[in-house]
Parts: structure tokens; C-alpha cells; sequence
């Protein structure tokens, strides 16, 4: 399809400081932070630009085919949109926004348990063509309904969560009031005030809350109840036998997310799991980890046959989905870099957005005269 690119904003450095400026200051740090220090979360960046990749200027070549087949789709491009909490809080309508522009861009879209659209609008949306991203409830009958909502929109894809049995400690969200349960403090109503085009838009599509979760919450919960709703709901740390239970249940592929041991990754492969995303969470749950580039390479060179390995995290445009599926990943997948092209753009962004990956990629791959994403690991210095 035509990449649609809006001159004004050709990296995704513009977005990003084009969506500081139109989102308030409480909810663009809830995208854009780490935990603790935010070291893992520069160290995420600061590895990934470490890898180097060779042209091979004198080969044959022909033109560039960006088509990357995964658990038996076949997808324009070897990225797609990863999970994350609370997006019509960060931009009102962004999931649907996303949802939309990843299905006309046929790549996948991963739908957080914790964001603001729900399984079924999604599924809508994108035809079923949506994955779908499970935090682990504490009641078994919770658990079982949500993955019976996922199927029965055409959901062929489940990732569970394997790295929140705690939640970071966000020092700018604890300042921010983005604790649980939230609190709309003076500062961040003036915020608002200030960002009249998000304000607006919000009173158009409506205070966000976890639409998903609706079916479960009692009826006129306030927001000191919502707290102790989560805090009662979800149990994040999962375990062989939570794992082998949904894997039971569910007859789709089943991803974990947040891998980055060879444990991990060997009990994975004996449980049944199709694929890993190597991920520390955008650098948003442990300060003193490793970076995700860094796991995958290792994970890569011993399991890549007998498990899918994909990564997410620090990941920012074309030449990082290039080094990443040089490094090894069987796909790749970024979170606030769309969120900054809705942010910047409203409901252009997400086009926009994934527009910009494309031709990123394309560029990078006619410059090291890389004719598949198979070649990119021919490339690799």
C-alpha cells in the first residue's frame, strides 16, 4: 500500500518531541519513563546502537521484499505494534487508532489486557487478526473468560507476561499520581487545561478506562476501589504450572513475553509455547537487568530451532528492526514509537507511523543490498 508520511515529522525523534508538547506532562511520562534510574531503559538504546551491520555493495540484487511469514501468516513487515497499558490515556482512541493502521498495514497488533479498548472492538477492527496480550488474573474463572472473549473474535495469538510479578517502581508516575488507585492532583488537572486538544478529545471518546475489564468490576467503582480491584484481580507472576493450565485451554500459538534466561527459555520449549519475546518491558521493571538485545543474541544461538525469538524493547525505527533481525529475531516489535506517532498526529498517527518504519527498513536494506529480512543475518559484523 502507499506510505503515507507526513513531511513535517520523518523521524521518530519529531514524533516523540511533537507528542511531549500536544500530551500532558502526567501521561507522556507514563510512555516515556523507566524505572528506578531509567538505566536499563537507556541501556536498551545504548546497546542496540553497539551492533553494526555490513553492505555487501557488489552482491546481485534485486529489490527489497520486506514479507516476513510468522506462526503461518504472512506479514508486510517484520515489526509490530507491542502491548501497552493505559493508551487512551496517553492519547484518547489510540488503540483503535493503532489496531486500525496495523490491519491496513498487515502487521500485528498486540492488544493489552490493561489498555482501553476492548477484546471485542479490537477484534473488530482488526477482523481477529489482533494478538492478544493475557496478565495473569488470580481467579481462575476471570482467566477463562478472557481467553474464551479473545477466541471467540478470531484471536490466534496469545503472549502472556512473564516479567511483572511486581510492578516497576516508576518514580515519575509516584510524582505524577499514576499510582493505583490514580489521582487527578492540581498539577495534572492544569496539565490539561494546557492541552486542549487532548482534552477535547478525551470528551469526545470518554474518560479511558480498561474496557476489557468491565464485564469483572463492580458497578460505580470510584477510584480508591479501582486500586484495590487490580490489586485483587491480577496475579502477575507466572509458573510452570500456570503456563501448562493456559496452554491447555488455549488452541492458538502461545507467546511468552519478557524471556531473557536460558531457564526460562528451556522450560518454555517443554511447555508447548510457540515463540518468546525477549523483553525487559520497555526498561520499566528491573533497573539493574540486562538489556534485550543482548539476552536475544544468546537465546538465538542455542534455541532459534526449536522456538520462535522475537524481541521488543529499546527499539526505535528501520535501522533498530535491522539490527535486531540481523541479531537473530525471527520478528521484532515497538511500543512508543506509535504511541508518539498517535501522539504527534491524533488518528494519522498510527499510518504515519508505521509508514516511517517501512521506509526506514526499506532504505536500509537497498543500502546493505539485503533483498530478504532471511538475509539481514548475512549482514552482521
Amino acid at each position: 500500500m502507499k506510505l503515507n508520511i507526513n513531511s513535517k515529522y520523518p523521524s521518530v525523534s519529531d514524533l516523540r518531541k511533537r507528542a511531549q508538547i500536544k500530551i500532558p506532562k502526567f501521561a507522556f511520562e507514563y510512555l516515556d519513563g523507566g524505572c528506578n534510574e531509567d538505566v536499563n531503559l537507556d541501556k536498551n538504546r545504548s546497546d542496540l546502537r553497539k551492533i553494526e551491520l555490513m553492505p555487501h555493495y557488489l552482491s546481485k540484487f534485486d529489490q527489497v521484499e520486506m514479507k516476513t511469514t510468522l506462526f503461518g501468516h504472512t506479514y508486510d513487515a517484520p515489526f509490530g505494534i507491542a502491548p501497552i497499558g493505559l493508551q487512551g490515556l496517553i492519547w484518547p482512541n489510540a488503540p483503535e487508532i493503532l489496531a486500525r493502521a496495523a490491519v491496513n498495514h498487515n502487521i500485528p497488533f498486540i492488544l493489552s489486557t490493561v489498555s482501553t479498548a476492548s477484546i471485542e472492538r479490537i477484534g473488530e477492527i482488526t477482523e481477529g487478526k489482533a494478538w492478544f496480550q493475557l496478565y495473569h488474573p488470580a481467579e481462575e474463572a476471570v482467566k477463562r473468560d478472557l481467553l474464551e472473549r479473545a477466541a471467540a473474535v478470531g484471536t490466534n495469538v496469545l503472549v502472556i507476561l512473564a516479567d511483572v510479578p511486581s510492578f516497576g517502581f516508576r518514580p515519575r508516575d509516584v510524582r505524577n499520581g499514576l499510582s493505583m488507585p490514580p489521582k487527578m492532583n492540581f498539577k495534572n488537572i492544569l496539565e490539561i487545561v494546557k492541552h486542549p486538544d487532548w482534552a477535547v478529545q478525551t470528551l469526545i471518546y470518554g474518560q479511558p478506562n480498561f474496557k476489557s475489564l468491565l464485564p469483572y468490576m463492580p458497578k460505580r467503582l470510584n477510584l480508591k476501589g479501582l486500586g484495590a480491584f487490580m490489586d485483587a484481580t491480577f496475579s502477575g507472576r507466572l509458573n510452570e504450572d500456570r503456563i501448562a493450565a493456559i496452554r491447555e485451554q488455549w488452541k492458538g500459538k502461545l507467546i511468552v513475553k519478557g524471556i531473557v534466561s536460558e531457564e526460562d527459555t528451556l522450560k518454555a520449549i517443554k511447555l508447548g509455547v510457540d515463540g518468546v519475546i525477549v523483553s525487559n518491558h520497555g526498561g520499566r521493571q528491573l533497573d539493574a537487568g540486562q538489556s534485550s538485545i543482548v539476552p536475544m543474541m544468546h537465546l538465538v544461538k542455542k534455541y532459534q530451532k526449536e522456538i520462535k525469538i522475537m524481541v521488543d524493547s529499546g527499539l526505535r525505527g528501520g535501522p533498530d528492526i535491522a539490527r535486531a533481525m540481523a541479531s537473530g529475531a525471527a520478528f521484532t516489535f515497538m511500543g512508543r514509537s506509535f504511541m508518539y506517532g498517535v501522539g504527534a498526529l491524533g488518528k494519522q498517527g498510527g499510518d504515519h507511523s508505521i509508514s516511517l518504519m517501512k521506509k526506514e527498513l526499506q532504505q536500509v536494506m537497498e543500502q546493505l543490498c539485503c533483498q530478504t529480512t532471511c538475509d539481514f543475518k548475512n549482514h552482521l559484523i
